[in-house]
């Protein structure tokens, strides 16, 4: 196996242990195994388990990141109709695994925020970065004349993640999507009538 490939299979079963059971809940033989890799073979790529765990987290950033700019990046829709579908698309993918696991960066951050402030300020910086790109679709919005002039499309991004974030987590508390379907009706008909 290629050294590229074992160590993307490493934190790709770190990702869904971490999803599964949390970051202090995966060991590091059963990350191993998961992997199909060799005992022996985990520090070859990650100095630390932190290491790893922040690894895997940028992974999981990356890859989060390029599907949020697919959708928003989409000219085929307006603005409110891009982050609508990007909405939506999660909320599909989510009850195609009956809302178990929820979200990396929100199931760490309410993990690893009183423990690691590494951890903390990365969580924070991905979180930060997603409400930055909420806010950037938000303001075309706004320059389309989808939603009101007067609101500040900074605050609506924060208001938007928190309250996705927390609808996440009753999802998966509840193993239903109704708070994200709720979350969904009320956000676009109290920003948009719609």
């Amino acid at each position: 196996m290629a050294r590229g490939e074992t160590k993307h299979r490493l934190l790709e079963a770190g990702r869904n242990i971490f999803l599964e059971k949390g970051y202090n809940h995966a060991g590091i033989e059963a990350i191993l195994q998961v992997a199909g890799v060799p005992k022996g073979s985990f520090y070859n790529y990650f100095g630390s388990k932190e290491d790893f765990g922040l690894q895997v987290i940028n992974q999981f950033a990356r890859g989060y990141n390029e599907e949020l700019e697919q959708f928003l990046a989409n000219s085929s829709l307006g603005p409110l109709g891009r982050l609508r579908a990007y909405f939506e698309s999660i909320i599909d993918r989510l009850d195609s695994i009956e809302c178990r696991n929820g979200c990396l960066v929100g199931n760490l951050s309410q993990e690893m925020a009183d423990q690691s402030e590494v951890f903390r300020a990365r969580l924070e910086e991905i979180f930060e970065c997603w409400v930055d790109r909420y806010a950037d679709c938000l303001a075309q919005a706004q320059e389309a004349g989808e939603i009101p002039s007067d609101l500040d499309v900074r605050e609506l991004a924060e208001f938007l993640l928190n309250s996705w974030q927390g609808a996440i987590l009753r999802a998966k508390t509840a193993r239903s999507s109704a708070p994200l379907h709720i979350f969904l009706t009320i956000t676009f008909r109290a920003i948009a009538g719609k």
